[in-house]
């Protein structure tokens, strides 16, 4: 237990400092970082989708596929809606993004970020407590889909009147949810044990739901936007770039 306790919360760590990338946002010209921005949305997308079909599923296959698998899937995808659709919290991969967000929205980016960092965290805790393989695979999915994600969310807070340190301030202290997140699953883990299966059950699918919705809802639409044959398929290279890893960390498992 022990040593599941440390690669979670190095892992949530990690995940949690990318909140910092916008230290390194302003160096970057504004028409590069947008391409890059992009690529690398195309790359969360193929790394959340493979961890969804190439380590997720076949686990809850392998563990039982119930009714309840099912639901907990669709739970998935709908806690994800009710974050947009209600909480107004949104993906932002356009360092422009603001433009189309009011001051307001920044406070709502924090909540809606900071619940999504929570789940964030339970999940990759969830994931460890079934392999330290499966721990691993989502923890780089997660990874792969802040990048972008964090860049955008730091673009929201200093358009809509922060500064650099508040602007960083925050978004670190709407990622540190994900530590919290990974800790209160561990704790009920080792504080009742029989109730770890139940806990990677449900976490599990739900993980599943909600990266298809994130890769399939925010990520895949944005790269419509690029109509440019070459651009499109250097999107497509590393959507497949994402999918490959995750088969390659199959293969590592």
């Amino acid at each position: 237990m022990s040593t599941i306790w440390l690669y979670t919360i190095l892992s949530v760590i990690i995940v949690s400092l990318i909140s910092l990338i916008g230290i390194f946002v302003f160096s970057i010209k504004t028409k590069k970082l947008t391409g890059l921005i992009l690529t690398l949305v195309a790359f969360s997308a193929g790394a959340l989708l493979g961890d969804t079909f190439i380590h997720l599923l076949p686990e809850m296959i392998e563990s039982g596929w119930t009714i309840i698998t099912s639901l907990m899937i669709i739970l998935g995808i709908l806690i994800f809606f009710i974050l947009e659709k209600f909480i107004r919290w949104q993906h932002c991969h356009d360092i422009n993004c603001s433009e189309h967000h009011p001051r307001h929205l920044a406070t709502m980016n924090f909540v809606g970020d900071g619940l999504h960092n929570l789940i964030d965290g339970m999940v990759i805790a969830g994931s460890f407590l079934v392999s330290i393989p499966l721990g691993i695979a989502t923890t780089l999915a997660v990874i792969a889909h802040e990048i972008p994600q964090e860049i955008g969310d730091f673009a929201v807070l200093t358009h809509a009147g922060l500064n650099l340190k508040k602007a960083l301030l925050l978004n670190f202290l709407s990622a540190l949810l994900a530590i919290v997140g990974a800790i209160i699953v561990l704790f009920l883990s080792s504080l009742y044990p029989t109730l770890a299966p139940t806990l990677t059950r449900i976490l599990i699918p739900l993980a599943a739901g909600g990266f298809i919705y994130i890769a399939a809802s925010d990520l895949i639409p944005e790269l419509h936007k690029e109509t440019k044959p070459t651009k499109s398929l250097l999107h497509l290279l590393a959507l497949l770039a994402g999918i490959i890893i995750m088969i390659l960390l199959l293969k590592l498992g």
